[in-house]
């Protein structure tokens, strides 16, 4: 294991911020997270694990060991006559894997094409798009605890799943280092979800009337494309805040004066708040300050224009929250993780 001092953490986040990490590795093996621990052990270090960078927000350097998590390898078994389980290293990129899965023809993540980062940090996240979520398809995941090294088993259960929430983001935060993720997916007769958002009509556009996985992976790259901007060209970490569940009530108030706000069931008295909508109406959508905005075909997205710092694309996102607040009402929720 190679330990490096004084890093810039820039190329490593989609944001593309400038901000240095005390001391940086790249674990590649089990052992090398071991050897991590170790050393963070011996000089009383914080330590952070980084996957693919693209879920969160660097306000300022961070004074600790930051670890990549490089563990790669894919393997599959047989579960039934419908079904494979499908178990995957953490530190594997997550577009990449999915498109592994439909090139052998397993099913249940084509609707999560494309989402920026890696493996591990899905479940953490409970990533999910166009109908879908992790905790669909999810099976387990082996992590490591950095108390003392031992390897534990979770189940779907035990990750207690929410709306972007998993017990990784909360009662064990930073306790645990995922290694790999188990998905149990479809072997034949898959079930294809197009009704959520511009799917069944990006499939009518390509002329596809009896779809495969492989034509909704294309349809959601092709929607994502047009939608959000590429980190490569603009520094960005996707959907930035959290749709918001909020009381049908609230939802009815905002409707008396704004009819054609977006919204969708969530509960027999809660509904779930398009944040993009609530951004634009509230007139935000293209707003730029210095390097710091927000994207103008995507009003979920705040984007690094070239050299903004962490501290203004935090500030953008607060005064977004205070103004929304302000005039709808509803508080909205940082789905990239700050530090």
């Amino acid at each position: 294991m190679n330990i490096q001092q004084h890093i810039s953490l820039k190329k490593y986040t989609t944001f593309g911020i400038e901000a240095r990490t005390s001391f940086w590795t790249q674990a590649e093996t089990t052992q090398d997270v071991l050897s991590a621990l170790e050393f963070r052990e011996k000089n009383s270090l914080q330590m952070m694990i980084l996957g693919g960078g693209s879920n969160i927000l660097l306000t300022q350097d961070f004074a600790g060991l930051m670890v990549q998590n490089n563990l790669k390898g894919i393997r599959s078994e047989v579960f039934s006559s419908n079904e494979v389980l499908v178990e995957v290293s953490a530190g594997e990129n997550w577009h990449s894997f999915v498109q592994h899965c439909i090139a052998n023809d397993w099913g249940g993540l084509e609707n999560l094409s494309l989402i920026p980062g890696s493996v591990g940090a899905s479940p953490m996240q409970n990533i999910g798009a166009y109908g879908c979520e992790i905790k669909d398809t999810f099976y387990s995941l082996r992590a490591m605890d950095i108390q003392d090294g031992s390897i534990q088993e979770f189940d779907a259960q035990q990750c207690k799943f929410g709306y972007r929430e998993s017990i990784f983001k909360h009662e064990v935060k930073g306790r645990y280092i995922i290694l790999s993720v188990k998905f149990k997916l479809s072997s034949k007769d898959h079930q294809i979800k197009t009704s959520y958002g511009a799917i069944s009509q990006e499939l009518e556009k390509m002329g596809i009337h009896n779809p495969s996985i492989r034509d909704v992976s294309n349809a959601v790259i092709a929607i994502r494309k047009s939608k959000l901007p590429d980190p490569d060209v603009i520094g960005n970490a996707g959907s930035f805040f959290k749709n918001p569940v909020v009381e049908n009530s609230i939802v009815e108030k905002i409707r008396s004066t704004n009819p054609q706000v977006v919204s969708y069931p969530a509960g027999e008295n809660h509904s779930k708040l398009a944040a993009g909508w609530l951004i634009e109406a509230a007139g935000w959508k293209g707003f730029r300050r210095g390097d710091a905005g927000i994207h103008a075909l995507q009003a979920l997205v705040l984007v690094n224009y070239g050299n903004a710092t962490g501290k203004e694309i935090w500030q953008l996102s607060q005064d977004v929250v205070d103004d929304v607040a302000s005039k709808f009402g509803v508080v909205l929720e940082r789905e990239v993780n700050i530090v």
